[in-house]
């Protein structure tokens, strides 16, 4: 009976430990910052839905890489600098259909603020930082590592 109590004790510890250190290790924005395209992007926003791991919007993060504001599971460092623009074809045309999807990924309150500032109606680049997405916009904020 020992035994089975200690490897039980053992193999609640390693449970532990295991996810521990995955949320030490979560996915973040950071192989995404430049932006890109939507086809490059859905595969980890689904993949980081479907696992529930935490997601860390750090550092610079432009364009579709917003969209990740939209994970269920997303926090923001403070630090990190965020920038909106209207989503547009290869040809850099704006295009309705591509801001919609990079809106559909805010909640309503960042929604609203880049619609009423006309962040979504050009192609140049308008930065909010970290601080405001949490603080003005209530994402909430990475756990400290």
């Amino acid at each position: 009976m020992k035994y089975f109590i200690r490897l039980f004790s053992v193999l609640c510890f390693a449970s532990f430990c295991l996810a521990a250190s995955s949320a030490a290790h979560a996915a973040t924005s950071e192989r995404f910052a430049k932006g890109g395209w939507i086809q490059d992007f859905q595969p980890e926003i689904d993949r980081v839905n479907a696992s529930g791991e935490l997601f860390r919007i750090k550092g610079h993060c432009q364009s579709n890489c917003t969209l990740f504001l939209g994970v269920r599971n997303v926090c923001v460092e403070r630090s990190a600098r965020l920038l909106f623009h209207s989503g547009h074809d290869r040809q850099r045309r704006i295009n309705a259909r591509s801001t919609q999807r990079m809106l559909s990924a805010y909640n309503p309150k960042l929604r609203q603020y880049v619609m009423e500032h006309h962040y979504m109606d050009t192609l140049a680049f308008h930065a909010i930082s970290g601080a405001d997405i949490i603080d003005k916009f209530g994402y909430r904020e990475c756990p400290r590592r």
